[in-house]
């Protein structure tokens, strides 16, 4: 009996799932502080990843400025959960309504994710229309926008300066939830009929627009949902630290997430989280290297930089040797019982002997 494809395929998120619970566990275990932190900071990773390749792995299009809606997010939990004496201060050019506001961090999340899909809309209705290297261009320039502007409105976001007193959450549990979420929500897109349409128009642009597909609005439909997902991410990533600044949402943080799409596999969804997974554990090791590990009576330390060095070289190494990443595109599957490889076997063929 053959299962559905949309059946077949939920065993990807349910493997890339127990994989997250299993990072959440040892930091349980471990009982360490700083590494609590980085198990949160690998969730949040997994979710601006997985956010990013909902619109890079369904499109084809690289997107530069996702990180923008990061920002838009980070700034949301800013205004809606700092104490109103604090936004007084640090934000007197807030509306009264907005000044007096003060919600729980999940809550600031929800709302983050429907400002940054708004905005996605309201950029993508425009960006969308274009295609190739002049939509990723366009994307970078949508994000030196938003830091530009972020970082000149200074009654609004504080300009440059960090805007400090965002109730930092230290448990667990919740980044956990939220990377598992998006790592759903981004399935069940892929397995739609807007997803499927969309990766038609990104293998055969031309038989798809034939066959009636609105690309420009396929891709927009992509946009938003991606835009939604790092809003939330930025939001919580917020929560995770304490502070915002426009910078904390720019170059960095999108070098970095675009790296770890590329080494996982852009065009798969188990290639994303892979790719946080795999990478940020050889962040990790390099900053305890870093930082110094005695040996003997001896300190070894490895220079400053070496973190972003050891990003660009991973990367050159995969795309010279392998361009669609670690994972390729396959996903992570569980073998399933009567497969269509059996299903297809039937009885042995007749051989005859002819003298």
């Amino acid at each position: 009996m053959r299962q559905s494809p949309a059946l077949r395929s939920l065993s990807t998120p349910i493997l890339l799932s127990l994989l997250l619970v299993c990072f959440a566990l040892a930091a349980v275990f471990a009982g360490s502080r700083p590494f609590n932190q980085t198990i949160i900071d690998i969730f949040l990773q997994v979710i601006f990843v997985v956010g990013l390749y909902t619109f890079v792995g369904n499109s084809g299009v690289i997107s530069f400025g996702h990180i923008a809606f990061a920002c838009l997010g980070g700034y949301v939990a800013a205004w809606t959960t700092i104490k109103p004496m604090l936004k007084g201060g640090a934000m007197p050019g807030l509306p009264d309504w907005l000044m007096q506001t003060e919600i729980p961090y999940w809550a600031s999340a929800l709302v983050a994710a429907l400002w940054a899909a708004l905005w996605a809309g309201i950029f993508g209705s425009v960006l969308m229309r274009l295609s190739g290297i002049a939509a990723s261009i366009a994307t970078f320039a949508m994000l030196a926008m938003v830091n530009s502007i972020y970082s000149n409105w200074e009654s609004v976001t504080s300009a440059t300066s960090s805007v400090v007193g965002i109730p930092i959450v230290r448990v667990i549990w919740p980044y956990l939830i939220a990377a598992i979420i998006a790592v759903f929500v981004a399935w069940a897109y892929s397995i739609s009929r807007h997803g499927l349409a969309l990766r038609a128009a990104r293998d055969e642009p031309t038989a798809a627009a034939a066959s009636g597909i609105d690309i420009p609005r396929a891709r927009l439909i992509a946009f938003v949902l991606s835009g939604g997902i790092m809003g939330a991410g930025g939001a919580l990533y917020a929560h995770s630290i304490g502070i915002v600044t426009p910078d904390t949402f720019y170059l960095g943080l999108t070098f970095t997430t675009l790296s770890m799409l590329v080494v996982g596999g852009m065009s798969t969804l188990s290639g994303a989280v892979l790719g946080v997974l795999i990478l940020s554990t050889l962040i990790q090791v390099l900053r305890w290297l870093e930082a110094g590990v005695q040996i003997g009576t001896s300190t070894f330390a490895l220079p400053g930089g070496v973190q972003e060095i050891a990003l660009g070289a991973v990367m050159i190494v995969i795309l010279m040797f392998r361009p669609t990443g670690i994972m390729g595109n396959k996903e992570l599957n569980l073998p399933m019982a009567g497969s269509e490889k059996a299903g297809r076997q039937g009885p042995e063929p007749q051989t005859t002997n002819k003298e």
